[in-house]
């Protein structure tokens, strides 16, 4: 090959390499790939990409603390609450240590040491050196104050008219009941101490206490809310507090009425029946309501009578002038000093009462609460747990058993054919609603069965409306009790016509 055939095939070459390198660098001015100044396969396109430093400019946008990721922000808030915590736990030592005993000083006004302790945390807030937002401050002010004045985290619930029962089950845990639907909470206490605390403080107000010698308690709260905690070590995740909440003004026979739990005519009977001093039992499942009707049966009784109201637990909230409140007490820390529901209601025999009250029968009390109704203290009333009519003499005669009298069973079944005179059974739906579905009456013995007698029965036939909600109500039998000549020797009549189902 000729000289000037090499160099041709060398330009070509140099051609096609510099098209190329070209479109690797479009905006690289260059010599032309076969000009003779540049040699043949020199690396002129490499030295040509220089617009590379510009890289280090654009790459900072990923460098800014990028648009944060889910983790990010949790880490962020993270933070924030621990902050807050760790705040919160700092202000509230201080505070302790600036009101000490004042704050557990029987003689103070409640309002005045929420005064006191609201100033002193306002100054102990303003002397911290961190800032703080208008919000957070609110908020730590807020928690800090329902964990000295109140109960901590569930002190926002128990102030809720739309809560009525708080459930925790363990620090990390609690629950609530609405419209008688159960929903998770969004609180927690801090650990168990805290949680032991706040039992703790709600269980020595009334002269209780829970340790590991007693681990189980009931308490009240002071508006008569039913307190029950179980701690460790029987509760094995943590300590269990339940708070069934009581309304400060309790309900009345309209409220009754407007929940559809009576109808005009059944709360027209039953006011009957209490003044005409019947012996009555409200039956029921737990949180059926019993406590509620209780009360809105005792409100019928006339204000010139003496009350006696026997209870574990203090709930009750008479309106009458003429009431005393009796309350059982658990033993001591040596295992003494225990009074029972049945040495209250024996005692009360001795008080000169015209009604006995038992908040709930439970044990051999239901023996002496029979005497009781035998030896004419009529128009006593009393709570029961069961399932229906017929299973509460069940139950009221095996509690009878308890007492150990060994008496045999026809006996006791007289006794309470002859005592009780009508019981109301409660029950709670599974749309959440309480109704009272029987008023039955209690007639008399037929061979060895007490024989019962519906007066008025919750009709179901209705069904259910698009919500779930029962749509039945309660209905007369048509039957008329024999009970109400008794009413008539103490002036108490009833219209007949109550006792039509068509009326109902």
């Amino acid at each position: 090959m000729s000289l000037a055939d090499r160099l041709a095939a060398a330009r070509r070459e140099a051609e096609q390499s510099g098209r190329h390198a070209g479109a690797g660098a479009e905006t690289t001015p260059g010599p032309a790939a076969g000009d003779p100044a540049t040699p043949a396969g020199a690396p002129t396109h490499a030295a040509v990409v220089p617009p590379q430093p510009a890289a280090p400019t654009e790459p900072a946008k990923p460098a800014k603390p990028a648009e944060p990721s889910g983790g990010s922000r949790r880490s962020f808030t993270s933070q924030q609450h621990d902050r807050l915590e760790e705040l919160k736990s700092s202000v509230h030592g201080q505070l302790l240590r600036q009101l000490g005993p004042h704050l557990y000083d029987a003689d103070m006004d409640q309002a005045e040491l929420d005064q006191q302790v609201r100033s002193v945390l306002a100054e102990v807030l303003s002397s911290q050196d961190r800032p703080l937002s208008s919000s957070d401050r609110a908020r730590v002010t807020q928690e800090i104050t329902d964990d000295i004045l109140g109960y901590g985290p569930i002190e926002p619930f128990l102030r809720d008219p739309d809560v009525s029962e708080v459930m925790v089950n363990g620090p990390a845990s609690i629950w609530l009941e609405k419209r008688g639907r159960l929903t998770p909470a969004d609180a927690r206490f801090a650990d168990e101490d805290h949680l032991r605390r706040t039992i703790d403080k709600i269980v020595s107000r009334i002269g209780r206490r829970v340790d590991e010698s007693s681990p189980m308690v009931d308490a009240r709260l002071p508006d008569g809310s039913r307190v029950n905690a179980v701690i460790p070590p029987l509760a094995v995740d943590g300590s269990a507090l339940t708070i069934r909440k009581f309304a400060t003004d309790p309900l009345t026979d309209e409220d009754l009425v407007r929940f559809g739990s009576l109808t005009p005519q059944t709360r027209d009977f039953l006011a009957a029946c209490v003044r005409g001093r019947l012996n009555v039992i409200v039956s029921g499942s737990t949180g059926a309501g019993k406590t509620t009707t209780l009360n809105v049966l005792s409100s019928f009784i006339p204000h010139d009578e003496r009350i006696v109201t026997i209870e574990d637990a203090a709930e009750l909230q008479l309106k009458q002038e003429h009431v005393v409140r009796l309350e059982s007490r658990p033993s001591n820390i040596e295992g003494k000093g225990a009074v029972h529901i049945r040495d209250l209601v024996k005692n009360s025999l001795r008080m000169r009462p015209d009604r006995i009250i038992v908040g709930e029968v439970r044990d051999a009390s239901a023996l002496d609460m029979l005497q009781a109704m035998n030896t004419g203290h009529d128009g006593s009333i009393c709570t029961l747990h069961s399932n229906g009519p017929r299973d509460t003499l069940s139950r009221m005669e095996t509690m009878v058993l308890m007492a150990g009298m060994d008496l045999p069973v026809r006996a006791i079944r007289e006794q309470v054919a002859s005592a009780v005179d009508l019981i109301v059974h409660q029950t709670r739906f599974k749309d959440g609603t309480r109704r009272i579905t029987h008023i039955t009456e209690v007639e008399r013995m037929e061979g060895d069965i007490i024989t019962l007698q519906d007066i008025f029965v919750f009709d179901q036939t209705a069904g259910f409306d698009a919500e779930g909600h029962s749509l039945g109500r309660l209905k007369a039998t048509g039957l008329r009790p024999q009970f109400l000549e008794k009413m008539a020797y103490v002036n108490v009549t009833v219209d007949p016509l109550l006792f039509l189902p068509e009326r109902n």
